[in-house]
């Protein structure tokens, strides 16, 4: 990072910590109590970043004098922080059931929640009993299939992939997402559709790879009925704000469950958009992970910064981007049923944070969003671990760890909590060129001096350990709240706002504008567009048509 765009207040820090491995951070017991805490089920330790207490209480005095305290008030009590749209951002208010403390949220958005968790609830259990009949649903569902995109889809998606352990026997989970017709071609010839619930999540119901996945699907289930439109109709529900759009592609108005302006899209799976995870897990499962969420909106209230989990995530990543200059950050689980984190943070981090302009319109002082990416270890580490441990680029990782497993195969699971722990140490720790070259023992003296270069490892390279107890409900509850939170806090020491999402707009605007130019004998439309595009659209057309 260029000096200029590194935040003066840390700039000393940064240069009197540039001499000091973290080799010797470690060895300050005093650091590593005050970088690792316990919240429940999660346990976050950040004694392997790149900062020593001065920094850290810089970091805290600059945390403490802009106010976050006021802001997180404003946003749990529902004031618009949204100020783009003039919305109030009221996620925790969905699972403000499990919390200890009084929700400070308006009551009428209560009241409609608590109402839709029960709507939720008798269906729920319904489907569970074999005959949601009563629901205008048909009997003997045995496959749900959740049809969204973004936050329709990632979130639901990360926590049934997550919560396998959990489902609810005889009821299989899919998700169709992509454009792509080939995930429903595949389903297609797997289920019956005598049997499929269809759930349409789309907060317009104008989104265009739902509604024509939701249009395949419909086909599909109607072939089965021979066009019987009362019968199709049963097997579908809708998430969605637009319930007569809904209503009129094909969904009874009392099988549509509301998504609200006061919530937005990757921070809504706390609600009805959580419906095929509800589904899945059963309703005292998905209370749990309610109250795995709320342990946190609890805390994220009452504790002071020095021991504030999102507040400490937050000033360790404000610290890593701004202060340091990291321009990406890994994410590794160690559990494969985490497949779906990265893909989840992508959208809730990089959607909401990636912003280069104030709420007052003026370019922001310093860069917000890093890149965010990763996949599970161990498979990681055979990967791309190469370019972590000895790359030029230093790149932060959280690593992502389970203390006690959903299976009964121990000797994998210390194998796999032994390379967890050896990597952070690895990053850490390195290996200096003397180390190396004590264990080069045959050759020429410049041999083992060429070997030892390039078997040593710099080390000094920054991550962040979070243990989880076990992953349950209440636990990944509690884990993606630490990330909520986290957004929310970088988005005011950034100054942005991390709840609008005007970027994903001018894409999806102009792909509409080209569709027509795609069909056939629409070549000739191809004019309307820069030449890169036009020059494109000739080639589809010509390829099209060709012998």
């Amino acid at each position: 990072m260029s000096p200029e765009r590194r935040p003066s207040f840390l700039a000393e820090h940064v240069d009197r910590l540039a001499g000091t491995h973290l080799r010797d951070l470690l060895k300050d017991a005093a650091r590593g109590k005050r970088l690792r805490h316990r919240l429940g089920p999660v346990l976050l330790d950040l004694s392997r970043q790149k900062l020593d207490l001065q920094a850290l209480d810089a970091l805290g005095a600059h945390v403490e004098a802009s106010g976050w305290q006021a802001a997180r008030d404003a946003m749990f009590a529902g004031a618009p922080i949204n100020t783009s749209e003039n919305r109030a951002v009221l996620h925790t208010a969905l699972r403000a059931s499990g919390s200890r403390l009084p929700s400070p949220a308006p009551r009428d958005a209560l009241n409609e929640i608590d109402a839709t968790l029960k709507r939720i609830d008798a269906l729920v259990k319904a489907v569970e009993l074999g005959d949601a009949s009563a629901f205008g649903l048909a009997p003997g569902i045995t496959d749900i299939v959740n049809i969204g995109i973004g936050g329709s889809d990632l979130g639901p998606r990360l926590a049934v992939r997550a919560l396998t352990p959990y489902h609810v026997p005889g009821l299989r989970s899919h998700f169709l997402t992509n454009v792509d017709g080939q995930s429903a071609y595949e389903l297609m010839h797997q289920l019956d559709p005598k049997r499929t619930l269809v759930i349409v999540v789309s907060k317009t119901f104008t989104t265009q790879e739902t509604l024509l996945n939701g249009g395949v699907m419909r086909d599909w289930i109607s072939r089965a009925y021979h066009g019987d439109k009362a019968a199709v109709a049963r097997h579908f529900l809708a998430v969605s704000a637009n319930v007569a759009v809904a209503e009129k592609w094909g969904v009874p108005a009392a099988q549509v469950y509301p998504m609200w302006d006061f919530v937005g899209g990757r921070f809504s799976l706390w609600s009805a958009v959580g419906l095929s995870l509800a589904l899945s897990i059963g309703s005292y499962n998905f209370h749990e992970l309610l109250r795995g969420a709320a342990l946190v909106d609890d805390h994220f209230r009452t504790a002071p910064w020095s021991e504030n989990l999102p507040v400490l995530l937050s000033l360790v990543e404000y610290w890593n981007r701004n202060a340091q200059g990291r321009g990406s950050r890994a994410v590794v689980p160690y559990a494969d049923l985490l497949t779906d984190l990265t893909s989840y943070l992508q959208q809730l981090e990089m959607e909401s944070l990636g912003k280069q302009v104030t709420p007052q319109g003026q370019h922001v002082a310093q860069s917000t969003s890093a890149v965010v990416w990763g996949s599970v270890g161990t498979n990681a580490q055979h990967a791309y671990f190469q370019a972590l441990h000895q790359g030029t680029d230093v790149v932060p990782l959280e690593f992502i760890g389970v203390v006690k497993p959903a299976h009964d195969l121990g000797a994998n699971h210390d194998a796999l909590l032994s390379n967890l722990l050896a990597q952070a140490a690895a990053l850490a720790l390195g290996k200096t060129f003397e180390e190396a070259l004590a264990e080069a023992t045959s050759g020429t003296e410049e041999e083992r001096r060429i070997l030892a270069a390039q078997r040593s490892f710099p080390g000094d390279r920054p991550s962040t350990v979070m243990m989880l107890d076990a992953l349950t409900p209440e636990t990944l509850g509690a884990l993606i709240a630490l990330y909520e939170h986290k957004v929310f806090m970088l988005g005011h020491l950034w100054g942005i706002n991390a709840f609008d999402q005007w970027g994903v707009e001018l894409g999806k605007a102009i792909a509409r504008q080209i569709l027509p130019a795609l069909e056939e004998g629409g070549a000739s439309r191809a004019s309307a567009f820069d030449s890169a595009t036009q020059a494109l659209i000739d080639v589809i057309h010509e390829r099209r048509t060709a012998q």
